[in-house]
């Protein structure tokens, strides 16, 4: 390369680097949007235990040995979320596309030309062509002077983000989605073994109201009534089975891949999972809910996008260039007096596209409103499921206690009335109502114990909890 070329090229250099730096954006400032929501939860959780869900991995969180291993194997194989971790590969992609458009391209050519032309061809007649070319070429670099190309990656940056923030919150919900299954899982279990223990107990005293029936001691009433209730407990059982046999299926589905042998499962009572979660203020869910973050880089995404669509009215500077050789012959192509250079500079100006580019604006816009109020309503929604959660925790634990001091007066009445009716003093309806008195209550138990973890698990969710394995110490209070 000669010194004149030097000079040109590093001229070149110096206007694109100063254009470069001197380059604006026409992005709308980034104003921090104010929560629509109360600063602080409803008195009542004021007072409710400090340890912040976000410091509780979702290990220090579920103690059951068999929910860990099945916690582990969803996040490994579940087919849902191997999609939604391709979508931010795919987004990945697409930013490195756009991050590397706003850097100058350098192509290298090389061309051999051979031909023959017409005699006739107006200042080329009759030659023969025969050119070899060697060349480094800059093709079509804007010079982002406005700083569209910056906005357009950096909306790529931020949708890359999201799509991460997307992603982790598709894992917590996963985890949930387990837990809640595994539960309910256990409480059909128990369920099952009460209602198989009634059934053998009800058919017991079937067979032996058939019995006194047979031998004058009861009415046909009474035998038909055990009758109908020992029925009524086996579609009870079936259904129970059904739904248990439903609730699998929908286990093995999440956790995509069934990981063979499973430490044995605790009961619903044995679970041990932290119920000490404090709700914090509510601005906490800002940071610890990765959804409420994806929507906050959409909306940064939103501002970068308007820029462009700024930029897009205002001139754009190209520029083209080129450096290489040519000669006749291959054993010339690097003699003296054969290189060359071309600098192509280009100035456009929009003029008229049919309302194009206003067009580009406005939608631009438009997206930007809807992320704003995307953002709004769900952090609304973050902050009435955090409250549900902390109501549901105070009544659903009065509820259990309720329900266990039914369950152990419906177990007195049951013998109480089985005392009397050995004894003659009542009927034998009465022996009936109270055995199914007693089944109803005792169901219901289950139901509203497993309903009391899974509100520990929403509130957990909902928290911004579940996004690291291990963080409380040893002996951290739980």
């Amino acid at each position: 390369m000669d010194e004149l070329s030097l000079f040109y090229w590093r001229r070149v250099a110096l206007i694109i680097g100063a254009l470069t730096v001197a380059g604006c954006s026409l992005a709308p400032p980034e104003r921090m949007l104010v929560p629509p929501i109360p600063p602080r939860y409803d008195a009542s959780a004021a007072n409710a235990p400090a340890l912040d869900a976000a410091r509780v991995g979702w290990r220090d969180f579920f103690r059951d040995p068999r929910l860990q291993r099945l916690i582990e194997a969803a996040l490994a194989h579940n087919r849902d979320l191997h999609v939604a971790v391709s979508r931010v590969d795919e987004v990945r992609a697409q930013y490195r596309i756009q991050r590397a458009s706003e850097l100058p391209r350098i192509d290298a050519s090389g061309t051999v030309i051979r031909g023959d032309v017409p005699g006739n061809t107006p200042l080329i007649g009759g030659d023969d062509i025969k050119q070899h070319q060697l060349a480094i070429l800059v093709p079509s670099y804007e010079l982002d002077f406005w700083g569209r190309v910056a906005n357009l990656r950096r909306a790529a940056l931020v949708e890359y983000l999201a799509t991460d923030e997307a992603r982790r919150s598709f894992e917590i919900s996963l985890i949930a989605q387990v837990a809640d299954t595994y539960l309910l899982q256990r409480e059909l279990d128990e369920r099952i073994a009460l209602a198989t223990q009634t059934l053998r107990n009800r058919e017991e005293s079937l067979r032996i109201a058939r019995r006194r029936y047979e031998l004058g001691a009861t009415s046909e009433l009474a035998l038909r009534q055990m009758q109908t209730l020992t029925g009524s407990t086996r579609a009870d059982l079936a259904a129970l089975h059904q739904d248990s046999d439903r609730n699998r299926h929908l286990m093995q589905q999440l956790v995509g891949e069934w990981p063979g042998a499973l430490p044995p499962p605790r009961s619903l009572a044995g679970q041990g999972v932290v119920t000490t979660l404090g709700p914090g203020l509510p601005s906490d869910l800002l940071l610890n809910r990765p959804d409420l973050r994806a929507d906050e880089a959409r909306l940064r995404g939103a501002n970068a996008n308007i820029g462009a669509a700024r930029a897009a009215f205002l001139p754009q500077i190209t520029l083209t260039a080129s450096y290489g050789t040519a000669s006749a012959q291959l054993n010339d192509l690097f003699a003296a007096g054969t290189s060359g250079w071309l600098f192509v500079p280009r100035l456009t100006v929009p003029l008229f596209d049919y309302g194009e580019r206003r067009a580009n604006l406005d939608l631009a816009w438009a997206r930007r409103h809807t992320a704003v109020a995307q953002y709004e309503s769900d952090v609304q929604q973050a902050f009435r499921e955090v409250r549900d959660g902390l109501t549901a925790r105070k009544w659903l634990r009065l509820q259990v206690e309720a329900l266990r001091y039914t369950v152990a007066a419906e177990r007195a009445r049951v013998r109480l009335a089985r005392h009397q009716y050995d004894n003659g003093s009542v009927a034998f309806i009465e022996v009936l109502d109270a055995q199914r008195a007693l089944f109803t209550e005792q169901q219901r138990l289950v139901q509203m114990r497993r309903a009391e973890l899974t509100n520990a698990v929403d509130l957990y969710r909902a928290l911004g909890g579940g996004r690291v394995e291990r963080r409380l110490p040893t002996g951290a209070n739980t």
